[in-house]
């Protein structure tokens, strides 16, 4: 395989003291629910709110002097990450979106000093940008996951959580691109090859389980989603992320928006925490159903925690939520 525990092991000592050791703390709620310990790994507390930021580091660490910039295609938090990074190493960045992105998620990225550029409807036409970028402008391109540098970055979690806790039968973590899946995958297996790693995308536009299941990269439909961090599509040219998931992840499993809403108020109400849709996917899992009684401990990544609090007020309140033409219905919450 082209990535390797060194690769995770060397990545970790780049990004110390910047985007690592968050906790990782138990949801009693959860735990109740399941008879087992259920830990969440909370990269919620990174400096950017979400794990985008270890691989983005990573990579943007290794680039030559000189650089004259960096430019990435992002759904928001890898945006932010780059942005960040960039800025620790002087270096300009621009990031290119899709009309898709919150407004909330476009104006962090603008807060921490980058150019943003929106382009199209689809994350297909945000990377026509990036492309343009990279070859009009000299800019270096950050890939979002299909990158090993990226995917050495996002392992390092993987790595945390089976330093801290052994013991863990599964961990649950939300699917994309698969830069993140890959990576913890990876790190955990090379550290405890019996433990579960189950991938959990929404059921709209699950892009990497939809290839995984075709048994090649497909295009999807991008809708909005309140898991809208795991929109787009892997990249019909996918060098390293499809593979690695393909090898890796024991399972994949897909949630509603409903199911989000429910585990969005779960985290809220329970654990007292703002988290993405992207964050609770495997809350979701469990909640609905979807996964077996677990053997022992399960840990899952609480990925991020840049929103749009006028939507998650709504949320919390029971409301209505517009996600483009589907309507998601309000539930109060009942335990």
């Amino acid at each position: 395989m082209p990535l390797t525990r060194s690769d995770i092991v060397a990545a970790r000592d780049i990004i110390r003291g910047v985007a690592d050791a968050t906790p990782m703390v138990p949801s009693p709620f959860m735990s109740s629910r399941l008879g087992t310990e259920f830990l969440l790994k909370l990269e919620i507390a990174q400096p950017i709110g979400a794990f985008k930021l270890r691989g983005a580091y990573n990579a943007i660490m290794a680039l030559p002097d000189g650089s004259r910039g960096v430019t990435c295609c992002s759904t928001g938090n890898h945006g932010r990450g780059v942005a960040y990074a960039a800025a620790k190493r002087g270096l300009k960045a621009v990031i290119c979106m899709s009309e898709l992105v919150p407004q909330a998620k476009v104006e962090g990225i603008r807060a921490l000093g980058a150019d943003v550029h929106i382009s199209g409807s689809s994350q297909d036409d945000a990377q026509a940008e990036c492309l343009r970028l990279v070859e009009r402008e000299g800019l270096v391109e950050i890939p979002p996951f299909d990158d090993l540098k990226v995917i050495a970055g996002q392992g390092t979690i993987g790595l945390e959580m089976m330093e801290a806790r052994p013991d863990l039968d599964e961990i649950l973590v939300p699917l994309s691109g698969g830069g993140l899946a890959a990576g913890v995958a990876f790190a955990a297996k090379s550290f405890d090859p019996d433990v579960r790693v189950i991938g959990i995308s929404m059921d709209r536009g699950a892009a990497m389980f939809a290839s995984v299941t075709a048994g090649h990269p497909v295009e999807v439909e991008e809708v909005p989603s309140l898991a809208d961090s795991l929109g787009g599509g892997i990249g019909n040219a996918n060098k390293y992320s499809f593979s690695l998931c393909r090898k890796y992840l024991d399972d994949i499993v897909v949630v509603t928006e409903e199911q989000i809403r429910d585990a969005m108020q779960v985290l809220f109400y329970e654990d007292r925490m703002v988290g993405e849709g992207a964050s609770v996917v495997g809350i979701a899992a469990y909640l609905a159903g979807l996964l077996p009684e677990p053997a022992g401990p399960v840990g899952t990544i609480v990925t991020g925690r840049n929103l749009d609090m006028r939507q998650f007020q709504r949320i919390m309140a029971g409301q209505d939520v517009m996600l483009g033409d589907y309507t998601l219905k309000g539930r109060s919450y009942d335990p």
